[in-house]
């Protein structure tokens, strides 16, 4: 390896955490497990300073052998998109354990563990650059999430557990086969970046965009793969939720940044009119449900659903500010509903029930609570000024450039997303209390109060100052979607010209003065005959 293993210690800190919370006295397990993640988060904050924003070729990297006899090797880096979801990943595992301290009452031990076990698999994901390697980690997060469900959770935890094991199993098993197939066709090696510059058929491409869709679809959870995600989260302990909807569905859609788009551009833009019918769906179809819930957590669930929607959507415009505005929502929707699920968990420590009905007129009892619940909400609806306003705004931009009707019925999602959470608001925080349920609520202690205070910061720096993040994933996009639409002698390259100015985007331009004048697809053509650049 060369220069200082900073992926290997993230990855390898938390599995020797999981080893050591069984070593020290039961007393001390919580706070060694704080230890350990605060100690990743502290080793993961320098990769912010020392990653070049101006380079879209991974840093960071560490190489060693590791069967040599099959070209499977240990191979780890980081680009402008995976390193924001790392650094994601490091500073929520903190608020997981901060969350489950008296929550969590039995097998502590093996629970932190599981914690600690997530978080070094979840890093390997996003910074693997060996196909082998990203499915061992990717199949790791399988069994501790698992256990979280079926051992911690609620009265029906071993049917959601159940139910998301096959889920994601199945999906996982027809991504074994296209990484073999990959393998073979692709000069027997599984290096992630040389397969990525990898020219195969279209009728090859057609079948491995369709395996890869169902693990990471599933992932996601795309419709209608959705249907595990209401009950994992309803039976799953608040850690678990906040894993599952912070970290876990991201993994789905940075598979299909990561090697749908690059590895399969053919197929991708043959399959582009499906994912956007299935991400609007999605959009519309999550948002109703959750109109409809009585229970908090499974109407953030459904939230999910939707919000996801918009990341899938991004993903296949193939132009910069679709794919930017998705990886910021992939972030953004991570530690907004993260948010939620703590707030959740923490009013259910009190009145043990996440029914709406059990849960109003909070805001003379709890202030304090009622402040965050209300700032989580108005982020999640994308309140200009919070984080995800700056995600769905880039999103619409960008299918803006593909299709007006799309943007027309994408943009449904936001105004529901207002009617479900404003009114959840407005029961939970401004309703009338109820009168059996007054002596549980107590407001938010000290533990509590910073477990929130960090996501809170994240929503308005985020999304008052969203340069930094857009500036470092700008060439590691540029790059995607230059594989995706090459250039042609008779065509520019779609990444190679700058924004230029032009009557029929003076409103986006203007919109979006607050970003750094960056790089586009050629967004005239797009303009004249969208769909040129998508058919097969």
């Amino acid at each position: 390896m060369t220069g200082f293993p900073w992926l290997t210690l993230l990855i390898f800190i938390p599995l020797a955490g999981a080893i050591a919370v069984f070593v020290v006295k039961e007393t001390s397990v919580r706070l060694t497990a704080l230890a350990v993640t605060v100690a990743d988060l502290l080793i993961s904050l320098p990769l912010w300073w020392l990653f070049d924003p101006s380079s879209g070729q991974m840093q960071f990297i560490e190489s060693a052998r590791w069967i040599p006899s099959l070209s499977i090797n240990y191979r780890l880096g980081l680009d402008g998109i995976s390193l924001p979801l790392v650094l994601m990943t490091t500073i929520l595992m903190p608020l997981c354990i901060l969350i489950s301290w008296h929550s969590i009452e039995t097998r502590i031990q093996s629970f932190m563990a599981m914690l600690l076990i997530m978080e070094g698999a979840m890093i390997g994901v996003f910074s693997a650059l060996d196909f082998v390697l990203f499915y061992v980690f990717w199949e790791a997060m399988l069994i501790p999430m698992y256990l979280l469900i079926g051992v911690w959770g609620g009265p029906n935890r071993l049917y959601a557990a159940i139910k998301f094991f096959l889920y994601t199993l199945a999906g996982s098993v027809l991504l074994l086969v296209a990484i073999l197939v990959l393998y073979f066709q692709g000069g027997h090696t599984f290096d992630i970046l040389q397969l990525s510059q990898g020219t195969y058929s279209k009728s090859l491409q057609f079948w491995l965009f369709l395996a890869f869709f169902a693990a990471f679809a599933v992932k996601v959870p795309m419709f209608p793969f959705h249907t595990w995600l209401p009950d994992a989260h309803v039976e799953a302990p608040t850690a678990g939720s906040v894993i599952l909807a912070s970290v876990l569905l991201k993994m789905g859609t940075y598979g299909f940044l990561r090697f749908s788009l690059p590895m399969l551009p053919d197929a991708s833009q043959a399959f582009t009119p499906l994912m956007v019918i299935l991400s609007i769906i999605a959009i519309i179809y999550g948002a109703y449900m959750a109109l409809a819930q009585a229970d908090l957590k499974k109407l953030i669930a459904y939230s999910s659903v939707s919000h996801m929607g918009f990341v899938t959507l991004g993903l296949f415009m193939f132009n910069i500010q679709g794919i930017e505005g998705a990886v910021m929502q992939m972030v953004n929707h991570g530690i907004t509903t993260g948010g939620l699920f703590l707030c959740v968990g923490l009013i259910y420590e009190r009145t043990h029930s996440r029914q709406i009905a059990d849960n109003i007129g909070l805001t003379k009892p709890m202030p304090r609570y009622a402040t965050f619940l209300v700032i989580f909400a108005l982020s999640s609806l994308g309140l200009p000024g919070t984080n995800s306003f700056v995600g769905e705004f880039m999103v619409l931009a960008g299918t803006f450039l593909w299709s007006k009707i799309a943007t027309a019925l994408a943009s449904l999602g936001i105004i529901l997303a207002a009617a479900y959470l404003l009114w959840m608001v407005q029961r939970v925080a401004f309703g009338v209390p109820n009168p059996h349920m007054l002596p549980k609520l107590r407001d938010l202690n000290l533990r509590e109060m910073v477990t929130l205070v960090p996501l809170v910061v994240l929503i308005f720096v985020i999304g008052l100052f969203p340069n930094p993040i857009l500036t470092r994933m700008h060439p590691s996009v540029e790059k995607v979607i230059a594989r995706v639409l090459p250039s042609t002698p008779e065509e520019p390259s779609a990444v190679s010209q700058l924004d230029s100015p032009a009557s029929s985007l003076a409103v986006i331009d203007s919109a979006t003065s607050f970003m750094p004048n960056r790089g586009t697809s050629d967004r005239s053509r797009l303009m004249s005959n969208p769909a040129e650049v998508h058919q097969p």
